[in-house]
């Protein structure tokens, strides 16, 4: 329902600018559309579930992920599901689809839900978005779908600058997809307003002039209007058709503390969330390697919990450590200890570190590497498995993991030892310098000063 505070100049006027902009948007996607794996398997599988299963696939490998970086993996998806999806990041999406996929064979009797309702009601991580795009593409079902490259669509077709992550904006934007979706060809017409957002009404530079809607965006005329007046040195304020509601302020249009910047045109529109820098955490981490294990060389990885970052892969052990590095080194030790019981002595080397951004977090590794001496089979306790370095780089571990590891490949061993059970023998500083006992303990307590 439209709330008193929303000016109709935000919505369509009629039936009339409805039908156009399905028949303007429509008829450019069916001469530009690009071809892509899934859309190809979508629309020449006859096997409806089958059909649903590639929507359900590629639309949860889209989220956050550009379309060029997902073709390659979803070509190779029908393998194990975290070996693969381990490049592309957001690791839980995996996860949760799997879980869906199990569901739908356990539960369901190998039929996936066939409306945008049930398919958020009974499969883990489908949301509204996925729901709707499962339901409009595989099965007709004349549901609006939203996502990022449609809210900045919508937002300057119909001159919205509030803030999107709103509620109140949020809701009109999914009430104006439902109110837009072509009841005839759903699927295509979502697949047509993503398309438009992600090549032609793209985040900086868009090409309104190739534009299918332009006639319909009212952030395209106002740029026009503007334009129009600059060049017959109008003065005053451009003849455009603006907001006027009622009664109050209008609560999607542009706030006044971020008023129309003439420099920017459509890109006004939407508004700008401001983002909020990752948080920065850090942690000790170690590659232990057993280099004369027979069958070959083996390092040790430990799986992760089954929930919060980076949810069940597998990485090298690791400890979560303070930026000064206090007690990292006595910490590290003693995690490796619970995973592999008493250790020899043996060499203990800091190699440097490497830092990776996660969506809302930026971590930094300190990079340590063990080398075990003798060929004795080390214990493999629940959860942890010895691995060949060729099996390393198949196994569902993450982009960062395979960071650190580059940097214990490139490093070039010392010749300083460190006992793994006393910490007061010479080791090396973090710049590779030897470093007698009185300075042991403030090398690795500080490792990054």
């Amino acid at each position: 329902m439209l709330q008193a505070s929303v000016s109709p100049y935000h919505l369509f006027k009629n039936r009339t600018e409805i039908t156009a902009f399905r028949k303007s948007l429509l008829s450019w996607y069916d001469r530009e559309k690009r071809d892509l794996p899934w859309r190809r398997q979508a629309e020449n599988e006859a096997d409806l579930d089958r059909r649903a299963y590639a929507v359900w696939v590629s639309e949860v490998m889209l989220q956050q992920t550009q379309v060029a970086t997902v073709i390659n993996y979803y070509t190779r998806w029908m393998q194990e599901v975290n070996q693969l999806w381990a490049g592309l990041g957001y690791y839980s999406r995996g996860r949760r689809l799997q879980e869906g996929a199990r569901k739908v064979v356990e539960e369901l009797g190998g039929h996936i839900p066939r409306t945008a309702e049930t398919l958020q009601q009974l499969l883990p991580g489908v949301g509204r978005y996925t729901a709707g795009a499962i339901a409009s593409i595989a099965f007709g079902q004349a549901t609006g779908v939203v996502d990022g490259n449609v809210v900045r669509v919508l937002c300057r077709v119909r001159a919205i600058g509030a803030d999107p992550r709103s509620t109140l904006v949020s809701q009109q934007l999914w009430s104006l997809a439902q109110q837009l979706v072509d009841p005839n060809r759903p699927g295509d017409f979502n697949q047509a307003a993503m398309e438009l957002g992600a090549t032609v009404c793209t985040p900086q530079r868009p090409l309104c002039s190739q534009c299918p809607v332009q006639s319909l965006c009212r952030a395209r005329q106002r740029v026009e209007q503007e334009q129009f007046s600059a060049s017959w040195n109008l003065q005053g304020s451009p003849d455009v058709e603006n907001c006027t509601p009622n009664t109050g302020k209008c609560q999607l249009c542009l706030p006044s503390t971020e008023p129309w910047n003439h420099t920017l045109g459509v890109v006004n529109f939407p508004r700008k969330a401001s983002r909020r820098p990752p948080r920065e955490e850090y942690s000790a981490t170690c590659v232990l390697e057993q280099p004369r294990a027979l069958g070959g060389a083996q390092i040790l990885l430990v799986q992760r919990p089954n929930s919060g970052l980076l949810a069940g892969l597998w990485e090298f052990p690791s400890v979560t450590v303070e930026p000064s590095g206090q007690h990292q080194c006595k910490a590290l030790l003693q995690k490796l200890q619970s995973w592999t019981g008493p250790l020899p002595a043996t060499h203990l080397q800091y190699l440097g570190e490497v830092s990776h951004t996660f969506s809302h977090i930026k971590l930094t590794y300190q990079v340590y590497g063990l080398a075990l001496e003798g060929q004795t089979p080390m214990t493999t306790p629940p959860g942890a498995q010895w691995l060949t370095r060729e099996e390393f780089y198949t196994a569902a571990v993450s982009t960062a993991m395979k960071k650190v590891f580059r940097v214990y490949e490139d490093y070039q061993p010392g010749t300083c030892k460190v006992s793994l059970m006393a910490l007061t023998q010479p080791s090396v500083s973090p710049s590779g310098t030897c470093l007698g006992e009185h300075s042991l303990l403030q090398a690795f307590m500080g490792s990054d000063k």
